[in-house]
């Protein structure tokens, strides 16, 4: 099975028009398989964490109850992004396995507002919050390997405790990053090609070549998000994860998870102005 699906132009040239509809069915399987084995490994074979050091007195002494981890703006722009990511895979894939409806405008529109909220997260991101925070580091490269050795049964000390965001977040979220851009980029090219309020349809900006590529790219982002989206609600509703799935809602961690599995030296709370600053929600 082809990935790829191809047709003959005009000019008697083979062109990509779009992806192959049966990667939907690859995706979420895939999804789904990965949701299986993980929760397999956690359920029979997953040891407790171990971690280097704690935080000494003098830091816990500073940490509220509450512990301050996203603001009501970081909050508001993830769940309106979560809302337009649904309403996309739902209009861009419900009709392609038999649900029929008016589709492309609500996607056009779902689109729209996905791309606004990106842009004004990368906005707040950089200017008011540690854009940084969310990008893996030199610890976090240095503890991943302290964790391979030990799972592979060779000696190494004992990781240590996260920062704000522990680096399985940080890579979710440089992939996620990439395939999100990759949607938006290509669908705001695409909207040339249909009838919306923002610019006049003209559907020869490009030749059809580069509008098959373009389709393609935006298939292939597109069914990598249904796998990316299954992970990320899997871990969200996760037992364990569920405390920082809450504090998406209500903005804030309990003191005691804090200081089990972050370190106050890598993610400081002593004062509100630090408290407050994040990375991307």
């Amino acid at each position: 099975m082809g990935i790829i699906e191809w047709a003959r132009s005009p000019w008697g040239q083979d062109v990509p028009i779009h992806i192959a509809w049966a990667l939907i069915y690859v995706a979420a399987i895939g999804g789904l398989i990965f949701l299986v084995v993980h929760a397999i490994y956690v359920r029979y074979f997953a040891k407790q964490e171990e971690y280097s050091g704690g935080a000494s007195a003098a830091a816990v002494a500073h940490v509220p109850d509450r512990v301050a981890r996203h603001s009501l703006a970081a909050r508001m722009f993830h769940w309106i992004m979560a809302a337009s990511m649904f309403a996309l895979l739902i209009t861009a894939f419900l009709p392609k396995v038999g649900v029929q409806f008016p589709w492309v405008t609500y996607h056009w529109i779902a689109g729209a507002v996905l791309t606004v909220s990106i842009i004004y997260h990368i906005l707040h991101a950089t200017f008011w919050m540690d854009f940084w925070s969310i990008w893996p580091d030199k610890t976090d490269m240095q503890d991943a390997s302290r964790r391979l050795k030990r799972f592979m049964g060779q000696e190494a000390p004992a990781p240590r405790r996260f920062g704000k965001y522990p680096l399985e977040n940080k890579m979710y979220h440089a992939v996620i990053v990439l395939t999100g851009l990759a949607v938006i980029l290509t669908g705001v090219f695409m909207m040339f090609r249909v009838r919306t309020a923002f610019f006049p349809r003209n559907p020869y900006l490009f030749g059809d070549m580069t509008w098959g590529l373009m389709y393609v790219l935006h298939g292939l982002a597109g069914v990598g998000l249904i796998a990316l989206v299954m992970v990320h609600v899997y871990f969200a509703v996760r037992p364990e994860k569920f405390v920082i799935t809450k504090s998406m809602v209500f903005g804030s961690l309990p003191k005691d998870y804090y200081l089990e599995h972050h370190d106050p030296e890598r993610w400081s709370v002593e004062t509100s102005s630090s408290s407050s600053r994040g990375a991307s929600a």
